[in-house]
């Protein structure tokens, strides 16, 4: 017999405190191991908390709508229900913000590329006491589609089950992209609706307003990138040819981001070191190239969803993905692994008609490519010949620690030339 606590996990490398969005139980409920407890807002996304104890929610300490920092006390789980009033001194007795992380809050805060977090550590096994070890959307999945989870082998943090894998088992798409060596017939029952700019938020003037937590981790972000020595470089290119093969794939359901990622990822495959990033000991060379993508949240802040491999991946898959990762970004659904692993950046302002503007660099990563609007521009010609053409402008902010004048200058060469003069490729 035992009260065991109930700590805030760590559900990303950046967060410090997390907010509890709702509790699943409420005090005196019977809890079992593995079964969602709470959900918390994380940087950038709400998670599924569960529990690797069996026993009665005794006590919250932390309702919901508060925070407390990542190793904090906010739950006693008892094993019996006779130990619910004895939980429940030991609860008024402690202060959750001052509570230190015992052993097992450290392990749940070392585990932060986990896909689900959890209140305990767990030994590297799929299936733990006779029972499943599963992420909740995967079991949610699995019910949908009738797969057995029994079967599966978790590729998940000390073998979890994940979406991923149930969906690997019923030969469906995973969010992991694969090499397809043709591109398949695209049959898609609507337009992909584009993206549009988020509504402004209800303010009240001459107040101070809170910031989120996502919008917390934006500063803090931001904030670190002032340590890193940058330069920026211009570039103008031709955009007839992508227009219109934007206007011939349009109805079927390929977006213009999946297009601009397409091209940057083929064109990162000539330059790696723009690909790559400073750590302490030297260059890190991405083995994948994980086009990040920057998507503004409707309530403030935001967030970079990951086009993992984009340059192996056929232009129907990649538009595809970029609309689900869109919706789920903003319904607070993605995994951690879903907008933290991008190893280039893009942000396009064009969309909403910016001409041109410099993007900052990300934490963790090499380059970021601003991209401004196309619009039709009065160009002349080596020979003196004029002709009206699209344009736009893109301007590369990079690491000058690790990239130089003339990799950006190479590289931004390498994307135009393909946009101009190679364009199909992005179709194969």
């Amino acid at each position: 017999m035992a009260i065991h606590e109930v700590f805030m996990p760590a559900l990303s490398s950046t967060m410090t405190e997390g907010k509890i969005v709702s509790w699943q139980k409420s005090p005196g409920d019977k809890v079992e191991k593995g079964e969602t407890v709470l959900i918390v807002e994380s940087d950038k996304a709400d998670m599924d908390v569960e529990s690797f104890y069996e026993g009665y929610l005794a006590t919250i300490i932390v309702p919901a709508g508060e925070a407390a920092p990542v190793g904090n006390t906010i739950a006693l789980i008892a094993e019996t229900q006779a130990e619910i009033e004895q939980a429940k001194q030991k609860a008024s007795s402690q202060s959750a913000t001052t509570s230190a992380p015992a052993p097992v809050a450290q392990a749940v805060a070392a585990s932060s590329q986990a896909t689900t977090a959890t209140v305990a550590a767990a030994p590297p096994t799929t299936s733990r006491n006779g029972r499943i070890v599963a992420s909740p959307r995967a079991r949610k999945l699995a019910k949908e589609l009738n797969i057995d989870l029994a079967r599966l082998s978790g590729s998940g943090p000390h073998g979890r089950i994940v979406a991923e894998d149930v969906q690997a088992a019923s030969g469906g798409s995973t969010s992991t992209p694969t090499v397809q060596p043709s591109i398949p017939a695209p049959t898609v029952s609507k337009p992909v609706a584009p993206v549009s700019a988020p509504a402004p938020a209800t303010v009240t003037l001459g107040e101070v307003a809170p910031m989120n937590t996502l919008q917390n981790a934006v500063v803090r972000n931001m904030t670190a990138s002032l340590s890193v020595p940058v330069f920026r470089v211009g570039y103008t290119i031709t955009t007839d040819a992508l227009d219109q093969l934007y206007k011939q794939l349009k109805s079927k359901g390929v977006t213009m981001t999946a297009l601009l990622a397409k091209a940057v990822a083929l064109a990162l495959q000539k330059h790696p070191i723009v690909n790559a990033s400073y750590v302490e000991n030297g260059i890190q060379y991405h083995q994948g190239i994980n086009i990040a993508i920057a998507v503004a949240m409707p309530d403030g802040g935001l967030i970079t969803p990951v086009l993992k491999n984009a340059d192996q991946v056929d232009i129907y898959s990649l538009s595809r993905t970029w609309q689900d990762l869109v919706e789920r970004s903003r319904a607070k659904q993605l995994q951690p692994d879903e907008y933290s692993s991008g190893t280039f950046t893009l942000s396009n302002l064009g969309m909403f008609g910016v001409d041109r503007f410099d993007a900052i660099l990300p934490q963790g990563q090499g380059s970021i490519l601003a991209v401004g609007a196309s619009r039709p521009q009065l160009v002349v010609s080596a020979d003196g010949s004029m002709a009206v053409k699209r344009q736009m402008q893109v301007n590369i902010t990079c690491d000058h620690r690790i990239i130089y004048g003339a990799d950006a200058a190479a590289f931004l060469q390498s994307l135009a030339k393909l946009i101009e003069t190679d364009v199909q490729s992005l179709t194969m």
